[in-house]
Parts: C-alpha cells; structure tokens; sequence
C-alpha cells in the first residue's frame, strides 16, 4: 500500500485571543484519518476544538484562542 504523505504540510497561524484559528493541511490521499495533536497530547472535539475533512484536506478549528494554544 502507497504510503499517504502530506502534500501540503501545517503553516503557522497568527490569531487574537478569544478568536479563533483554522489549521489546514492537505494529504496524498482522500478520507485518511488525521489525529491532531499538540506536543504529545491527542486532541479530541470538543466546545474548543473542531475537526473537518473533505476528501485530501483536514482542518483543524480552535475556538477562543488562548496563549497556551501555541
């Protein structure tokens, strides 16, 4: 099986405390589960954390950006 690579790898993002920030990375292949994370911890949805994917491209939403998100 042909391994999935990133083919557009996370950017850096700036936002203002309380908003929100989008994370965006794209895959080699369609509908690959993606665990996000920070640091060694695993991210689950939540009121704070938000997860999308639609075909090659997953997102990651973190609501009311604190200073400890970065």
């Amino acid at each position: 099986e042909i391994p999935v690579l990133f083919k557009q790898e996370l950017q850096n993002e700036e936002a203002k405390e309380g908003k929100q920030v989008k994370l965006t990375c794209e895959l080699s292949k369609p509908d690959t589960p993606v665990k996000w994370m920070k640091g060694n911890t695993v991210l689950y949805a939540s009121e704070k954390y938000e997860f999308k994917q639609c075909g090659t491209v997953a997102e990651l939403i973190i609501r009311d950006v604190k200073s400890v998100d970065a």
